[in-house]
């Protein structure tokens, strides 16, 4: 039968590991690792870089049977993967240049305690084999030994990471995500935790004021609605660090939204609610290039007018072709207006209603040629740039006029990525 967890057992535990929040989704996560805390399961957290995901397998620990063994915690992603099988699972005398002696890894360090695994995406296949096989049976072998040991540990494990996708992306082992996901914990986000924000702000302002004798500072309703409103992707350790500067530098004041936003990294690009990146306008860029061809059209032909009386000469030519690509290099038409007329399918185009049909185009016979659409003159003319350029992407995007994510998305979409 599982144990009830009361909501005053909750606020003891909060109290005892400093954890500050009272959003729904921080107490789901806490109720759910004092639940499993006592039952000897393999755990994996989940949650964004500095959503405190470090707090829970320490909860987990302590209110288990093994709260009187050790507790190791390991950072995955911060050991070279040529010496990462060695720190977890030791290494006997010569089994590599500078093995001078017998080595522990933590497996056996912490035997009958638990080890914390954070970052354990990062870890190298090879390392996750050996992992698994601890999951398993308890055992493993140092680097560089044939004798099997044993060990008895519990793993809690964590990361910031799409694990379903990295077990997709073939760079983690299905079976040893199955095996640590035995029970799941969803650590949230900050910018998910709603007043938890201005609790946690008045924690370190008062924690900094404190531990360095500043003066108070306080903030004012318009500064906390911003605090409420900014994207915080570095979660509760950039809220900390917000903080701290606001507090060193306006010790004394009254903290309005226009000066907080200056402790805010990139303010302008995440503080406007925004949840999530904005999904590109197709549509809205091909209108844009469509007008930018019209308006290319009416150049030539006002050129064309004052011209009309010189007679064709190779000077002209060499102008209305300068024309053509220095306003749009993207489409790098012929060199002559008559050139131009004849491959330019939106030539007829008199309104810019027209634009809207633009998905009706298709290759033209005009008298006696064939006319390409935009999309392959599109094509035609990155694919040319890309080679003049040796591939570089970025030189590339910058001859063409348009921006790297541009060009990224243009290569997909006519599959040029070997060019």
């Amino acid at each position: 039968m599982a144990t009830k967890i009361t909501d005053s057992d909750i606020r003891a535990l909060k109290l005892r590991f400093g954890i500050v929040g009272e959003s729904p989704a921080l107490i789901a996560a806490i109720r759910r690792a004092m639940l499993v805390a006592p039952i000897d399961l393999s755990v994996l957290i989940i949650g964004e870089s500095g959503s405190g995901k470090e707090s829970f397998p320490k909860i987990i620990h302590e209110s288990s049977p093994r709260k009187h063994k050790k507790y190791i915690a390991v950072n995955c992603g911060a050991i070279p993967e040529g010496t990462i099988d060695s720190e977890l699972f030791g290494h006997v005398k010569g089994s590599f240049t500078g093995a001078i002696a017998d080595h522990k890894g933590y497996f056996e360090e912490a035997d009958g305690g638990v080890i914390f695994l954070d970052e354990v995406a990062e870890m190298p296949m090879s390392t996750q084999a050996r992992l698994l096989r601890v999951l398993e049976n308890g055992e493993y072998l140092r680097v560089g030994d044939s004798t099997v040991r044993k060990t008895n540990i519990r793993v809690v494990a964590a990361t910031n990471k799409d694990m379903v996708q990295a077990v997709k992306d073939g760079k983690f082992r299905e079976d040893l995500y199955y095996r640590l996901s035995t029970v799941q914990i969803n650590v949230p986000p900050l910018r998910d935790r709603g007043e938890d924000i201005i609790l946690l702000s008045r924690l370190f302002l008062r924690n900094f004021i404190n531990e360095n004798r500043t003066s108070e500072v306080t903030l004012a309703e318009d500064a906390q609605r911003l605090l409420l409103s900014y994207h915080w992707p570095g979660n509760v350790r950039q809220l900390k660090s917000v903080i701290e500067q606001v507090a060193l530098f306006e010790s004394g004041n009254s903290v309005d939204a226009a000066t907080l936003r200056q402790y805010m990294p990139n303010s302008r690009e995440t503080a406007l609610t925004v949840q999530s990146q904005p999904s590109f306008d197709y549509n809205a860029e091909r209108e844009q290039l469509f007008t930018l061809i019209l308006s290319m059209r009416a150049e030539i032909d006002a050129i064309k007018k004052r011209l009309d009386g010189a007679g064709p000469t190779s000077h002209v030519a060499t102008s209305v072709g300068e024309l053509t690509r220095d306003t749009n290099p993207l489409l790098n038409m012929s060199s002559s207006s008559s050139d131009l007329e004849m491959t330019s399918p939106y030539r007829n185009m008199q309104h810019p209603e027209d634009l809207g049909r633009v998905d009706e185009v298709t290759p033209m016979d005009v008298e006696g040629e064939m006319v390409k659409t935009l999309d392959e003159v599109e094509r035609e003319n990155i694919e040319n740039a890309l080679r003049r350029n040796n591939g570089r992407r970025k030189v590339t995007a910058q001859e063409l006029n348009i921006s790297e994510r541009t060009l990224y998305r243009k290569i997909k979409q006519y599959n040029l990525e070997r060019q």
